[in-house]
């Protein structure tokens, strides 16, 4: 009778055992569905903040032209100031 209890013990912790793998697998492949996910977000939510960077980055750089091409607009200004200035003077 202790042989079939033995045998029968031995049996049900090797099907324990079975069930357990399996939950197991399940438990793991759950892991890494949220890993995948955490890392899909976390990349979007890197692209978004580069493309922020760049759009400052060209604003910036727009500024800098819109800037210079009013300096330069107003160094001709001047100038032709200068050059009236001093034709208004040679004659007086």
């Amino acid at each position: 009778m202790k042989k079939i209890a033995i045998t029968l013990a031995a049996v049900a912790a090797l099907g324990v055992a079975a069930c357990d793998s399996t939950a197991n697998d399940a438990g793991n492949n759950a892991t890494d569905i949220n890993a995948t996910e955490t890392e899909a977000g976390n990349d979007i939510d890197n692209a978004a903040i580069d493309a922020n960077a760049a759009i400052t980055n060209t604003d910036s750089a727009l500024d800098s032209v819109g800037d210079a091409a009013a300096n330069t607009a107003s160094d001709v200004g001047n100038a032709a100031t200068d050059a009236g200035n001093a034709v208004a003077n040679a004659v007086d």
